[in-house]
């Protein structure tokens, strides 16, 4: 996993992507993969995540599928809710949503798409 962020930093940077983007896309890359496996594949390290990455002067765009069943993002609690403050859960999709353009969850909740553009 460390790998594959290393490379798509090192993407961002020889196509011109400041460090601030840089930032944003490690840790909403982070997250995601983050999130396939503790969730997705409930931490069995012998399930596969594809990851995708295509980068452009003006568009990246992020892939991330794992092999768990899914799930349903409307169902993951807000944690800026107060009633959620104290609990970790939805903190890395809301993360992923506050540094990318766009963030789609496609059925059955197992793949996830990530764009940030300029």
């Amino acid at each position: 996993m460390r790998a594959a962020v290393e490379d798509v930093h090192a993407a961002l940077s020889d196509r011109g992507w400041d460090e601030t983007a840089a930032f944003a896309v490690r840790l909403a890359l982070e997250e995601g993969l983050t999130n396939a496996l503790r969730h997705g594949h409930g931490g069995d390290p012998s399930l596969v995540i594809n990851m995708g990455c295509t980068i452009s002067a003006q568009r990246i765009e992020l892939v991330i599928e794992d092999q768990g069943p899914g799930f349903e993002p409307e169902t993951v609690p807000d944690p800026t809710a107060d009633e959620n403050l104290t609990i970790a859960s939805g903190r890395g999709l809301a993360l992923m949503r506050a540094f990318m353009t766009s963030v789609t969850v496609h059925p059955p909740g197992n793949k996830l798409t990530m764009t940030l553009e300029r």
